[in-house]
C-alpha cells in the first residue's frame, strides 16, 4: 500500500475516536435519529468503532509484512520545538496486533452495548467515554515520543474511571478511586523516569534512543537503573504486577461488563507494552540488572493469582466469579512480565503472543460472566452453583458450552491461543539472556509450571460448579444396621424431589456476533501462532540487537 495511504490511516485511528466522541455529545441530525436519542448515540458508537476497525485492518492489511521490524506509517511533525516534542507515529510488528485488538474490542463493546446498554446515566456521555477510551489506548500503541506515550497512558484513565463509578455496580466508588489513585500515584513516578531519560540523553524520540549509536549511549548505568526503576513502577501497576495489583480485582468485580472486557483486554496491556518498547531497547542495562527481580515478582505473582482463584471457587467461600477472573489476570500477566525478564527473543515473543491471547480469550470471559450475571443477578459461585449446580449444560447449553470453552482455552490447552504465550515464556526462563542466573529462573519456570496446574484446577472446577451441576441428595444417613430414612419430614413422609432450576436464555443473536470473532481468533491464532510471531520476532531480535 501507498505510504501515505498508510500513514493516513494510523493517524486516523488516533483522531477518529476523538472526533466520534465529539459527535457522541451532539444532537442527532434529522433523520438519524431511530427510534429515540438513546439509540442515535448507542448507534453512533456502534459506527465509528466500525470505522476504526475497517481502518485497522487495512492497516494491517497495507503493513509490509516482509520487514515488520521496521516503524511504517511513521508521522513525524514538531509540536513542541523548545523541548524537542514531536507528534511522532509509527507501527511495527509488535505494535500492529495490539492496535487491532484494541479497534476488535471496542467495537464489539459497542456492538454489545447497542443491545445491552449498562445502567446508568445518558448514553451519550457513555460512548463518548468509549470512544476517548479507545483514542487514548490506540495512541499508546502509535505514538514514538515518550512525552505523548505518557500522555496517551494517562488519557485512558479519565474516562475508565467514570465508566467504573457512574456505570459500575456495587462499590463502584470506592473501586473507581482505588483504580485512579493507584494508575495516578504509579504514572508520577513514570514521568520523572521519562524526564531523566530525555533530560540526559537530549531526546524523547523513542525510535533514536533505541539505538546502539543513537543518544541512549549517553545514559549511564547509574541513570539507567534509576530510570528502569521509576518507569517500571509506573508499568508494573498497569500491568498489574504483584504486589502492586490490589486495584485490579475491586475494579473488575465493580466494573460494567465492557468497562471489565476493556480493562482486561487492552488496558493490562499497556503497561507491559511500555516494557517492551520503552525499558528493554532503551535502558538494556537497568533492564539487565532488574530482570531476576521482575521475574522473581512474576512467578510469586503466577502462584498468588492461582491460589487466591482456588479460595475463591472453593465450596461455601462466597467467591465471586467476575473477581476471581480479575485474581487470574494477575496470574495470567505473571506469564508476560516472566517473558519480558528472560530478555530473550523466545521469552519476549512469548509474552507479546500470551498479551494477545489473554486480551481475547479474558475478554471473553468477561462478556460470559456479564452475561449469566444479568440472567440470574449474581456472580456469587455459590448462588450460582447451588445445592446441585448451576447445570448451565442443561439449562442453557449452547452458554455452558462457551463458557467453558473459554475456560479451557484460558488453562492453556495445546490448540488454543493460550497454549503458545505461557509455554514460550517458560522457555525463555528456562534459557534466559547471558549474565542472568540460569539456576534462578529455573526456579522461576517451575515456580510458573506449577502455576499452569493451578490455574487448571480452579477454572476445571469453575466448570465443575457451574456448568455441570451434580445429583441432589434425597436420603439422610441410617445408624449402622438400620435402613435409611427418607429426606423430609420428622414423621419419615418423603420430602418431595426439587424442582429442576428454571432455564435461563441461552445465547442470542446479538450475543453470538460480539463473541464469535474472539471464539474464531482464539482457535486460529492456537492453530497457526507463527501468524503472529511472524510479525513479532524481527522486531523482538532488532529490539534485543540493539536496534541493528
Amino acid at each position: 500500500m501507498n505510504p501515505t495511504a498508510l500513514q493516513f490511516l494510523l493517524a486516523a485511528l488516533v483522531v477518529l475516536p476523538l472526533l466520534g466522541a465529539l459527535g457522541a455529545l451532539l444532537p442527532a441530525p434529522p433523520g438519524l435519529k431511530g427510534r429515540n436519542p438513546d439509540q442515535a448515540v448507542l448507534r453512533h458508537g456502534v459506527t465509528v468503532t466500525g470505522v476504526i476497525l475497517a481502518a485497522s485492518i487495512a492497516l494491517a492489511a497495507g503493513f509490509d509484512h516482509d520487514q515488520p521490524a521496521r516503524m511504517q506509517a511513521t508521522t513525524d511533525i514538531s509540536w513542541i520545538p523548545a523541548l524537542d516534542i514531536r507528534i511522532h507515529l509509527g507501527v511495527d510488528g509488535i505494535s500492529l496486533p495490539l492496535l487491532v485488538l484494541t479497534a476488535l474490542l471496542t467495537f464489539l463493546c459497542a456492538l454489545y452495548s447497542y443491545f445491552h446498554m449498562p445502567t446508568g446515566p445518558s448514553p451519550k456521555a457513555f460512548v463518548a467515554l468509549l470512544l476517548v477510551l479507545e483514542a487514548g489506548t490506540l495512541a499508546t500503541f502509535a505514538v514514538l515520543d515518550l512525552m505523548l506515550f505518557f500522555l496517551a497512558f494517562e488519557m485512558v484513565l479519565i474516562p475508565m474511571y467514570f465508566l467504573i463509578a457512574r456505570w459500575g455496580g456495587a462499590g463502584k466508588q470506592a473501586a473507581a478511586w482505588k483504580f485512579i489513585l493507584y494508575t495516578l500515584l504509579g504514572s508520577v513516578v513514570m514521568l520523572l523516569g521519562l524526564l531523566l531519560i530525555g533530560v540526559k540523553s537530549g531526546t524523547f524520540d523513542m525510535v533514536a534512543l533505541a539505538t546502539d549509536n543513537g543518544p541512549n549511549a549517553q545514559l549511564s548505568h547509574t541513570v539507567q537503573l534509576i530510570a528502569v526503576l521509576a518507569v517500571g513502577i509506573g508499568l508494573a501497576v498497569k500491568a498489574p504486577m504483584w504486589p502492586l495489583h490490589s486495584w485490579l480485582p475491586d475494579a473488575h468485580t465493580a466494573a460494567p461488563t465492557v468497562g471489565s472486557v476493556l480493562l482486561a483486554g487492552v488496558l493490562l496491556k499497556m503497561g507491559t507494552y511500555g516494557f517492551v518498547r520503552i525499558a528493554l531497547p532503551i535502558t538494556p542495562e537497568g533492564m539487565h540488572t532488574f530482570a531476576p527481580y521482575l521475574a522473581a515478582f512474576a512467578a510469586v505473582g503466577i502462584i498468588y493469582g492461582s491460589l487466591a482463584c482456588l479460595a475463591l471457587v472453593r465450596k461455601g467461600a462466597g467467591g465471586d466469579l467476575k473477581r476471581l477472573i480479575a485474581y487470574s489476570s494477575v496470574g495470567h500477566m505473571g506469564f508476560v512480565l516472566l517473558g519480558i525478564a528472560s530478555l530473550n527473543p523466545t521469552g519476549v515473543n512469548g509474552a507479546l503472543f500470551a498479551n494477545i491471547a489473554h486480551g481475547l480469550i479474558t475478554g471473553l470471559l468477561f462478556f460470559l460472566v456479564g452475561a449469566l450475571k444479568d440472567r440470574t443477578g449474581s456472580t456469587d459461585l455459590d448462588a450460582l452453583a447451588g445445592t446441585t449446580g448451576a447445570a448451565l449444560y442443561g439449562r442453557a447449553p449452547r452458554f455452558g458450552g462457551l463458557l467453558a470453552f473459554s475456560a479451557v482455552a484460558s488453562l492453556g490447552l495445546p490448540g488454543l491461543a493460550g497454549f503458545w504465550g505461557e509455554m514460550l515464556a517458560m522457555f525463555g526462563a528456562f534459557q534466559p539472556a547471558a549474565g542472568l542466573s540460569r539456576p534462578a529462573f529455573l526456579t522461576f519456570m517451575a515456580l510458573a509450571g506449577l502455576g499452569t496446574l493451578l490455574t487448571a484446577a480452579y477454572l476445571l472446577l469453575v466448570v465443575r460448579r457451574v456448568c455441570m451441576g451434580g445429583t441432589p441428595v434425597l436420603a439422610t444417613t441410617a445408624p449402622l444396621g438400620a435402613a435409611p430414612t427418607p429426606a423430609g419430614s420428622p414423621d419419615g413422609t418423603p420430602a418431595e424431589e426439587p424442582a429442576p432450576a428454571p432455564a435461563i436464555p441461552d445465547l442470542a443473536r446479538y450475543e453470538y456476533a460480539a463473541w464469535s470473532p474472539l471464539v474464531v481468533l482464539t482457535v486460529l491464532t492456537g492453530l497457526w501462532p507463527a501468524v503472529l510471531l511472524g510479525l513479532t520476532d524481527p522486531a523482538v531480535q532488532q529490539i534485543l540487537g540493539g536496534g541493528k
